[in-house]
Formats: C-alpha cells, sequence, structure tokens
C-alpha cells in the first residue's frame, strides 16, 4: 500500500518537473531554472531503484539482475529509438542540415555514451546560430539514466556484501555524492569547458547518489502510516518548505546556467530539497502524496518519459519552418506544447504500453495474426506499415549521414570576422583604458565642439566612405572625439572594427553568447579601474529575454550621470525579440538617461544586410549598424 501511495504522488512530481523543463525551453528567462527538472528525474530514480533493490536483498536474500535490465531495456529503448528514426526520417525528408554526425549521435544515444558525445562535439555559438540547435540535446539525461542503470545493480551488491550496516552504505552514498558536487565546483572555478561540467557522468552523479542515499535510510515499506499529528505537521510542514524551495529556485536569476552559482552549489541545493521532498511524498503520514494526486498531474506523469523525448524535435523541426517566431510569442509555442503532449501520447498508446510488456512469443503472435489474408485489423495494418516506412527513411537517413560534410561554422565568414575583432578589441582597450584612468574628466560645451566639427569636416574629413550610409561629416568628425564604453554581445563583435573606426576612442568589449547576466560585473570591472566612460552603450539581448528588474539593476550601478544607449534586437526567429524591445520601451519612460537606438526598425525591411541567421549583420549590413549607432551616440553624448 505504501509504495503504491508514493507512485501516485511520484508521478504528480514527474509531472511538475516536465512542465519545469518545457516552460523553461518557451521562456528562458521567465522559468530560469526550468532546467532543473532534470534533478527531479534523477533524484527519484536513484530513489526508486535503490529502494527496490535493497528491499529484494532484505527479503530473498539476493536480486535479479537479468530481470531488472530486461525490464529497464524494455521500458526505455522502444520510446528512445522511435523518436531517434522518426527524428532521423523527418531530417533526411525536411532538413538535411542535421544529417551531419546522425549516425554517431543515434549510435551514442543506443549505447548510453551520449553524454561524453556531447562533451567532445558540442555545438559552438556559431553552430548553434547557423543550423539551430540539435533536436538531440537532450538526450544526454536519458544517457546518464542508462549508465546508472547498468552499473547500479552491481554497487548494490558491493554494498551489500562488503558495508553490511546501513549506516555505513548511507554514509558512502552520500560522500560519494558530495564529491561529485564538490567536483563540478572545483571544475568550474578551473575554468574547465561547460559542457564538460553540465554533461559530465560524475558531475551530474549527486542527484542520482542523494536520491539512492534517501532510500537507504528512508524505504519505503518500513515508514509507518500510523503517526501522531503533530509528526504530519511536521512532514507537511517540512514538504511545504522544501516545495517553496524548489519554487524559488526555479524562478530566480541566480540560478541561471550562464552564471556561476548553480555550479558553486546551486543545483546541489535545489537537489537537496528534493530529495526531502520525494521523502516527505513517500511517507504515508503526510498528505503530499494525496496533494500531488490529480488526474492533470497523472497524466502528464505517466507520460513524462514522451513529453520529454519528443520537446527538442518538435520544438527544433517546428522553429527551423517558422521565421518570425518574434511576432507569434503565443501561438507558436501553444502549437508546440499541442504537438509535444499529442506525440507523447501516441507513444504511450502505441510504443510504451505495449512494448514494455513484450515477450518474444507475443511479438511473433502479433505480426503472424496482423498478415494473415483472414485477419481485418485493418488499422493494425496500416500502422505497421506506416511505421516500416518511417523506419526505412529514417534508417536510410542514418546510413547517409557519414557522407555528408560538415559545414565548420567556426571558419565562416562572420566567426573569422568576429575572431580578428576580439584581437584587436583586446589591443586597443589596453591603451583606452589606460588613457581613461589618466584623464580628467571634464564636460566640453556641444556648440564649441560641433563649430569645431564643421572646420575640420572641411580641411580634414575622416571616414568619408561611411557618407554613403547615412552619416554627415560633421558627424563623422563628432563621433572621433567621444569617449564610450560599450558592452554587447556577437553582434557588436562582428562591428567593433567598424565602431573603433568611427568612434577610436570608444573602449568597446564585445564577446559571443552573452546575455544581460553578465553586464552587471563587466560595469563593475570597468567602474573598479575607474575607466567607465560617461557614455555607456549596451548591446546585449540576442541570446535571451531579461527582466526590469536586471535592467533596474545595472541602471541603478550605472548611476543617472551615465548616458546609457541601449541598442534593440534584431532577432526575428527567436521568441524573445519583442518582449526584449516592448521592455526597452517602457524603461525609457523610466530613466532620462536611457537611449534606444533602434536597429530593429531600421533594419527589419533589409534582410540583405543579415548572414543567413537574419541576425548578424554582413559587411555591409554592420556599416549600416555602426553608422546608426555613431549617429544616435553623437546627437546625445555627453562630451
Amino acid at each position: 500500500m505504501t509504495k503504491n501511495r508514493f507512485i501516485t504522488g511520484y508521478s504528480g512530481l514527474r509531472a511538475l518537473a516536465v512542465i519545469g523543463v518545457i516552460l523553461y525551453h518557451l521562456n528562458p528567462n521567465t522559468f530560469v531554472g526550468g532546467y532543473l527538472g532534470v534533478p527531479i528525474f534523477f533524484v527519484l530514480s536513484g530513489y526508486l531503484v535503490t529502494d527496490h533493490m535493497f528491499k529484494a536483498y532484505r527479503e530473498q536474500g539476493y536480486y535479479d539482475q537479468r530481470k531488472f535490465y530486461l525490464g529497464r531495456i524494455k521500458k526505455l529503448y522502444p520510446p528512445l529509438i522511435a523518436v531517434l528514426w522518426l527524428s532521423a526520417a523527418y531530417i533526411f525528408l525536411f532538413q538535411r542540415n542535421l544529417l551531419v554526425k546522425l549516425a554517431q549521435i543515434v549510435v551514442a544515444n543506443l549505447l548510453n555514451v551520449y553524454n561524453f558525445w556531447q562533451i567532445l562535439n558540442g555545438q559552438s555559438y556559431f553552430e548553434r546560430f547557423a543550423t539551430n540547435e540539435s533536436p538531440f540535446t537532450h538526450l544526454w539525461t536519458m544517457s546518464i539514466n542508462g549508465q546508472f542503470y547498468l552499473l547500479w545493480p552491481i554497487v548494490i551488491f558491493l554494498l551489500v556484501k562488503f558495508a553490511k550496516k546501513r549506516k555505513t552504505s548511507f554514509w558512502i552514498l552520500f560522500g560519494v555524492s558530495l564529491a561529485s558536487a564538490l567536483e563540478m565546483a572545483v571544475m568550474y572555478h578551473s575554468g574547465v569547458d561547460i559542457n564538460r561540467i553540465y554533461y559530465g557522468t560524475d558531475t551530474r552523479f549527486f542527484s542520482l547518489g542523494l536520491g539512492a542515499a534517501l532510500a537507504v535510510i528512508w524505504p519505503m515499506e518500513k515508514l509507518r502510516k500510523n503517526v501522531t499529528k503533530v509528526d504530519t505537521w511536521l512532514l507537511d510542514g517540512v514538504g511545504l518548505v522544501s516545495l517553496c524551495g524548489l519554487i524559488w529556485l526555479f524562478f530566480s536569476s541566480q540560478m541561471n546556467p550562464e552564471q556561476a552559482f548553480p555550479y558553486y552549489g546551486g543545483m546541489l541545493l535545489f537537489t537537496l530539497l528534493t530529495t526531502i521532498l520525494v521523502g516527505v511524498i513517500a511517507h504515508p503520514g503526510s498528505h503530499w502524496n494525496e496533494w500531488l494526486t490529480n488526474p492533470v498531474f497523472n497524466w502528464i506523469g505517466s507520460r513524462s518519459y514522451g513529453i520529454y523525448l519528443y520537446q527538442f524535435p518538435v520544438m527544433i523541426f517546428f522553429e527551423d519552418k517558422v521565421t518570425n517566431m518574434a511576432d507569434h510569442v503565443f501561438l507558436y509555442p501553444l502549437i508546440e506544447v499541442i504537438l509535444i503532449l499529442l506525440l507523447s501520447e501516441i507513444s504511450y498508446r502505441l510504443i510504451e504500453q505495449p512494448l514494455g510488456k513484450i515477450t518474444w512469443v507475443k511479438f511473433k503472435n502479433y505480426f503472424r495474426q496482423l498478415f494473415k489474408k483472414s485477419t481485418k485489423n485493418y488499422l493494425g495494418k496500416l500502422q505497421a506499415i506506416v511505421g516500416y516506412l518511417l523506419f526505412l527513411i529514417g534508417t536510410t537517413g542514418i546510413l547517409v549521414s557519414p557522407a555528408v560534410k560538415a559545414q565548420d561554422f567556426n571558419k565562416s565568414q562572420l566567426a573569422t570576422r568576429i575572431r580578428a575583432n576580439q584581437v584587436q578589441q583586446k589591443k586597443d582597450n589596453q591603451v583606452l583604458i589606460t588613457k581613461l584612468q589618466k584623464a580628467k574628466k571634464k564636460t566640453r560645451q556641444r556648440t564649441k565642439l560641433v563649430n569645431e566639427a564643421q572646420r575640420t569636416a572641411k580641411s580634414h574629413p575622416v571616414n568619408r566612405s561611411f557618407k554613403k550610409y547615412g552619416i554627415s561629416q560633421i558627424d563623422l568628425q563628432l563621433a572621433q572625439k567621444v569617449q564610450l564604453t560599450a558592452i554587447g554581445d556577437s553582434v557588436m563583435a562582428g562591428s567593433s572594427n567598424m565602431l573603433a573606426q568611427l568612434m577610436p576612442k570608444a573602449v568597446i568589449d564585445a564577446a559571443v553568447s552573452r546575455q544581460l547576466s553578465v553586464a552587471t560585473g563587466l560595469i563593475n570591472q570597468y567602474q573598479s579601474q575607474k575607466a567607465l566612460a560617461n557614455n555607456v552603450l549596451i548591446g546585449l539581448g540576442t541570446n535571451g529575454p531579461f527582466s526590469m528588474g536586471d535592467l533596474d539593476q545595472l541602471m541603478k550601478q550605472m548611476g543617472p550621470k551615465t548616458q546609457v544607449f541601449w541598442i534593440n534586437t534584431h532577432v526575428p526567429a527567436k521568441p524573445w525579440q519583442n518582449q526584449v524591445n516592448s521592455l526597452l520601451k517602457t524603461a525609457v519612460k523610466k530613466y532620462p538617461n536611457l537611449i534606444i537606438i533602434d536597429w530593429y526598425n531600421y533594419s527589419k525591411k533589409h534582410s540583405n544586410w543579415f548572414y543567413q541567421d537574419n541576425t548578424h549583420p554582413t559587411p555591409v549590413g554592420s556599416k549600416y549598424y555602426s553608422v546608426l549607432i555613431a549617429k544616435t551616440i553623437v546627437k546625445h553624448a555627453r562630451f
């Protein structure tokens, strides 16, 4: 009875986890910690599997490993194979740019080593923007689970044989789990590649290990239902505190995976709270099992494996076929969710349920009966034919993929430009920062500067080649005098050489894959160096949205005496484009010292200004981009 009670609550917790994961992918700014649904799955796996194994040793003196492995294979592999082959068929028919390394990806998933493959073959920023993300990125969790299921019967056997006491087994598992979390922190501090930290079995083991440690000291069949009211209140209260803590971390900006906190203990804290909540739900004396049990949660929980498997393929394939995600931020995500739920229901009914109980005899009898001439099961025959065709097309895609040459996007014109610009940035900034530190801040009258610019425009014209992009020689002269600190992402990085040519006194700090979360630290760095100019240019928002609270924090840090210029975003394939631009419009009304450089409206009708990703300007587009920035800054700058 105890175990059945827990399973219903377990479905509810899995439902919360899978909802969180999907919400994170749909809106990573609001649901910043949605990726934390993965530790919930890991804790539950560690707890249930370990509890099941120790119970078998207590009651029977041994554990049937063969039965366990066979059960795991039948439960996990049919849906996994289905999503791999369906995706391969779709890629072969409609999205052949993803054929590269497809065979490797399929084999790595079948062998449960895909997380290691991702560590060695992780997509660069340019690959992600040029070809979109891989529809298989999320399957790393399946590989870690597979490795856990493969090795765990052996680990439990060794613990039972040599550790003997429950207390000893607990401390071994707890100690190894803490070592895993510590390894994550040390690696992050040492600057190890983030893919290695995020996807590593060793650095993510603590979620599985803490669930397993809980099973040692909190076995389900030993938990008594008849407890005092005080104990019930205590259990319910602890469950409430842990759930509130999980929700707080889920929404906390500190849990942004681009920041350090998740790796310095944030994920461990989330996992500890999850472990406590799992323990409370398991106890028949608490009400949490009942509270997490309802038809909606039960349905989502039972389909959670399929929902998790199909989320990325649906999102990646759908978003590849639409170019205006930003204009349909509610409709398109809703369509994606409907498709994910529909596919997961089909998978549950046609694959997970029947094949989870399949035997060789049932398999032979099914096909023997299906293709008898006397059989009138036309729907079943149609399903078999469609399944065979999809399998054949998917197999074709997998077999031809090794012959498809991978395009090295890191050697593209854009990537080459950005690397060259960043080298020059570093050289220029060292000189400019030194000058800013030595210079005494003084205000010059604009009228005098304009008069001076008018004289030099005739006698010593500069950057004359930029005039045809819509800037006057007087503005070009004034741009030479602007002291500026610029912080941006890859869009700015691709144009930093032209910005530096137009505004040679500008310190330009632009790098790929940046989000607003890094700006506070960079501004603080320049302030501490006494190298923050009176004019600051921000070019962030391409890689993800941010909140008004984040913007408020940055504006407060820079202060009202700093003239802030913010370039809005042109990234129509991403749902946050309009959100970022709308938030900036609101912020202008709030901050008199904030000026928006309207790159979006200036460029939206000029697709020829952009590379294929419709986000990063080409060399010609960069000139229009740089000229717009220089003109706006000259008009409002504090000299």
